[in-house]
């Protein structure tokens, strides 16, 4: 399976072969942007879908992560208040 390689400009997404050095530039002259992620995948078609399913984890693990941090100082109130609770007795 081919590596594949992407570039994105405003909403439009772009996979390419990583071997595929003259396109990489062309799109690059055209202001696309090369992204971090690279898949391995049997065509474009699968590179471009396991680029948004990688794309749509990262919001949810960020969305996830944010979510704990906010619960996480009341939950060290609230065991803080059920220490001092059972420290009393």
């Amino acid at each position: 399976m081919p590596d594949y390689c992407f570039f994105k400009k405003g909403k439009q997404t772009v996979a390419l072969e990583r071997v595929n050095v003259d396109g990489a530039s062309q799109l690059t002259a055209k202001g696309y942007e090369k992204q971090f992620e690279e898949v391995s995948a049997t065509d474009e078609k699968h590179a471009l879908a396991r680029f948004a399913d990688i794309r749509r984890e990262n919001r949810i693990n960020h969305h996830n992560f944010l979510a704990g941090a906010g619960v996480l100082p009341f939950i060290g109130v609230l065991t803080a208040i059920a220490v001092s609770l059972f420290r009393k007795k």
